[in-house]
């Protein structure tokens, strides 16, 4: 058997850990395993593909290639070891959108070499060579600047609101009408003016889709980022030849359409808006100003409240993954439930800024799965609750997306806990949230505010309990 044969066969073992992985990382139970199998697949996809490369004629381009392999390997071992130690689980969801624009670089990268080495091919061959090269040049640029102007907002180096250029939309399509003629005319005579032209295209139009979109879609887009990244390691399997490129590419691309597609339900926004830039979407109307006069309450006050109660749900966000204040809030849930109080989670969709970063940050403090509920499982009964502690979350409980039309949220789902008796909101100031809509919630009558820092708040509650 040759050594590409066995690579092959590799390949497909690496591929068949890749689907175990992501089936394990369906279950909290089997999130740990899940995790394993990836390792593991990977471990075996970079093994093998360094094997191949020793596995050849030694000449003098080839013991470049090695060091420029080996070289690779360290440098990227390095930075992703010392990322991973140093981040935190608030600073997760900005990471993970600059390592898709690693992906999308790649594709760019590859996608040139590609056309500026590329192999004396038939007539026929050599058409559909120039069509993957100028679709994973396009699929890649857009991923790489659509993912450096989402970590520029994950990270608040760039405002959260939306971008509205006059005639938004015609610019978007335009681009991709520019793309297909251009892409005909490079298939038919493929000249570097050409792949210039659709790379800096690409590039423009991938910083415009996800600047157009507001802070409040952002987590449906950094889905959406996963999905474009995946299409590109995708193109660039074709590109290479490489089978596992191109199964685990069609396997990160699909699954991440499809969770994006999941989160617009939830959130109740349009798949395709969110692909296009927020399109059908209009300008934000509503201001930040004040609705009315909200009421402050203090530690000692809303331990006297939770000690009185019989039911009481939490509804945390991404203040509280910023406060590190999960381990003091599941000591709060634990504390009350050995007095006999029925205490819930409430989870929302895209609480925080990633997919399931709540019941991460959740199960990292060990509180238990079968009290951590999903909105829709929680909704009906926050009438009937006692007390409800929002903690850092502001836009999935903003009653706005229910009662104003105009809103910038209206229609996506929320969390409806000012239909509680008592709601108690932890929040450092009264600013409004990452989508930047203020939040009526803070001015019903049965809502109080406490201010400060979530953590040092629930442990004075704890102290006073």
């Amino acid at each position: 058997m040759t050594a590409q044969a066995l690579a092959n066969a590799a390949y497909v073992v690496a591929a068949l850990l890749f689907v175990m992985s992501l089936a394990g990382l369906s279950k909290h139970e089997t999130g740990r395993t899940g995790i394993r199998y990836g390792i593991a697949g990977m471990a075996i996809a970079i093994a093998v593909t360094v094997w191949l490369s020793l596995s050849g004629s030694w000449t003098e381009s080839t013991l470049l290639g090695v060091g420029l392999l080996v070289a690779a390997l360290i440098v990227g071992a390095v930075i992703g070891l010392w990322r991973a130690k140093v981040v935190a689980m608030t600073g997760m969801p900005e990471l993970i959108a600059l390592f898709h624009s690693f992906v999308g670089l790649a594709a760019v990268l590859v996608g040139w070499n590609g056309a500026l080495h590329a192999k004396e091919l038939s007539a026929e061959l050599a058409g559909v060579h120039s069509a993957e090269v100028f679709i994973g040049v396009f699929i890649g640029a857009v991923t790489f600047t659509g993912s450096i102007v989402a970590y520029l907002k994950l990270s608040a180096k760039m405002s959260s609101k939306p971008l509205i250029l006059p005639g938004r939309n015609i610019l978007n399509l335009l681009a991709l009408l520019g793309f297909v003629v251009l892409t005909v005319a490079y298939v038919i005579t493929p000249v570097l003016g050409l792949l210039i032209a659709v790379t800096i295209l690409a590039l423009a139009l991938g910083w415009h889709l996800v600047a157009s979109i507001g802070g409040g879609d952002m987590p449906v887009v950094v889905s959406m980022l996963n999905s474009y990244s995946g299409w590109a390691a995708a193109a660039t399997g074709f590109l290479l030849g490489n089978d596992l490129l191109i199964v685990t590419g069609a396997l990160v691309g699909s699954s991440g359409a499809y969770l994006s597609y999941i989160m617009c339900r939830a959130m109740n926004r349009s798949f395709i808006s969110v692909i296009f830039g927020g399109y059908g979407i209009e300008a934000p109307s509503e201001s930040d100003e004040e609705v009315g006069e909200h009421t402050e309450t203090d530690a000692a006050s809303v331990a006297e409240l939770l000690s009185n109660a019989k039911t009481v749900v939490i509804t945390p966000g991404y203040g509280m993954a910023v406060a590190q204040a999960q381990y003091p809030v599941a000591e709060l849930a634990k504390k009350l439930r050995e007095k006999g109080v029925e205490v819930r989670f409430g989870i929302h969709p895209v609480a925080g800024r990633l997919p399931g970063h709540m019941n991460v940050l959740l199960a990292e403090a060990k509180v238990p799965y079968d009290i951590v509920l999903e909105m829709d499982e929680i909704n009906e009964d926050l009438a009937s609750t006692n007390v409800v502690l929002v903690i850092g979350a502001n836009d999935t409980v903003n009653p706005a997306a229910t009662e104003n039309p105009s809103s910038p949220i209206a229609g996506m789902p929320v969390l409806k806990v000012w239909e509680a008796e008592n709601v108690i909101v932890f929040k450092r100031s009264m600013a409004s949230g990452y989508a930047g809509v203020a939040n009526p919630l803070f001015y019903k009558p049965n809502a109080k505010m406490l201010f400060g820092d979530a953590k040092e708040k629930v442990n004075d509650i704890l102290k006073a309990l």
